[in-house]
């Protein structure tokens, strides 16, 4: 359906290949025009054709202001939420109950499925290092009697750019400790994790709201390096009448993906939209269970000197919150613009590894 279509914005039609919705586009029928939100439109010259005018209010470099290292550890303590929950390796999933699984369910109207998963990535570039494997192990050309059978074999160093994986409470250490206060070193070594892993943690079902930061904004996607800050996410619920609850998924659309479609792969380990140190104290606040993104939640470059992934070591070690990396929001964008509505029924099903730090993962949101 075409964003601009006489049918009604709310519709529970499910947008195919020929009828992609424009998140931006869509969400703009409800909150105002594209020129009443001041976008900013720039020549087709390898630029985004609509990107972000500067900040108003002087914030400086555009992944926020430096955060010193005696602040960031301050916020750390702030924000720990070590000895609250039994059994502890679970961290902040342990917030949700039967009622919000009950709670999320009722989200779900149109029956709409979105997975949210990257394909599996085997071809190396400047945001896949570790390229993931796929080869097939039996071409059912040497069985006998019938039937034959097809058989291949993955793999994957999955802590990366190129897979979207869930990470574990074992996966981060900050000053070497574990969440929960658990010295790394006694809690992770060569055989895998006896605290804090992927398989001590198990499904989440729980409601999900999307902070889709370009729809809000009229633009395409964030530019990498730029810093999504406690404003920023204040004013997204504000623009898409969604508030984050206690128990909540919190999943950051930057546009990466539509970005890296259009204009080509970069290194995001260089610079990336992600969060600001000072959105974790309000989602600590809220009580979030996870927090995911089309990046890896980190804003880069980190604006904490000596600390290259300070959100990792706030959500995860500090507030014992999994996050989602690598998502492909994209189809979520369209489909919550199309509903006018940003909460959803999320299922998070990573594999049952013992041990693991993580897991690939194919999370699903239900409309």
């Amino acid at each position: 359906m075409s964003p601009t279509s006489a049918e009604p914005p709310h519709s529970e039609r499910a947008a195919g290949p020929e009828q992609a919705v424009d998140p931006e586009r869509a969400v703009g029928r409800h909150r105002g025009t594209h020129a009443e939100r001041g976008q900013a439109t720039y020549a087709d010259h390898g630029q985004a054709a609509q990107a972000e005018r500067p900040a108003p209010d002087g914030d400086g470099a555009p992944n926020g202001p430096v955060v010193s290292r005696q602040e960031f550890d301050r916020i750390f303590e702030a924000v720990r939420t070590w000895g609250r929950w039994d059994p502890a390796d679970r961290g902040a999933w342990n917030r949700v109950t039967e009622e919000h699984v009950r709670r999320a369910a009722g989200h779900v109207r149109s029956g709409l499925v979105v997975p949210m998963a990257l394909p599996w990535n085997t071809r190396p570039g400047p945001d896949n290092r570790k390229p993931a494997l796929h080869h097939m192990t039996d071409l059912g050309d040497v069985e006998s009697p019938e039937p034959t059978t097809h058989k291949d074999f993955l793999a994957a160093d999955y802590h990366g750019k190129g897979v979207t994986h869930l990470d574990a409470l074992s996966h981060i250490a900050y000053r070497g400790r574990l969440y929960d206060g658990r010295a790394a070193q006694e809690s992770v070594d060569a055989a895998g994790a006896r605290f804090g892993t992927v398989a001590a943690l198990g499904p989440l079902v729980t409601t999900g709201v999307l902070l889709d930061l370009p729809a809000v904004l009229g633009v395409r996607w964030l530019e990498p390096g730029r810093a999504v800050r406690a404003k920023d996410v204040l004013a997204a619920e504000k623009a898409l009448g969604v508030t984050i609850g206690e128990g909540d998924a919190v999943l950051l659309r930057s546009g990466q993906v539509r970005r890296r479609a259009e204009l080509g792969a970069w290194d995001p380990d260089t610079a990336s939209a992600g969060f600001h140190v000072d959105a974790l104290p309000l989602l600590a606040e809220r009580g979030v269970c996870l927090l995911g993104g089309d990046g890896d939640s980190d804003v880069r470059p980190s604006p904490v000197p000596g600390v290259h992934s300070p959100v990792h070591a706030l959500a995860v070690t500090a507030m014992g919150v999994p996050l989602l990396d690598n998502l492909d929001l994209e189809a979520l964008a369209a489909a919550t613009a199309e509903a006018g509505r940003y909460a959803f029924l999320l299922v998070v099903a990573p594999l049952n590894v013992p041990g693991g730090t993580g897991s690939p993962v194919n999370p699903v949101a239900v409309l």
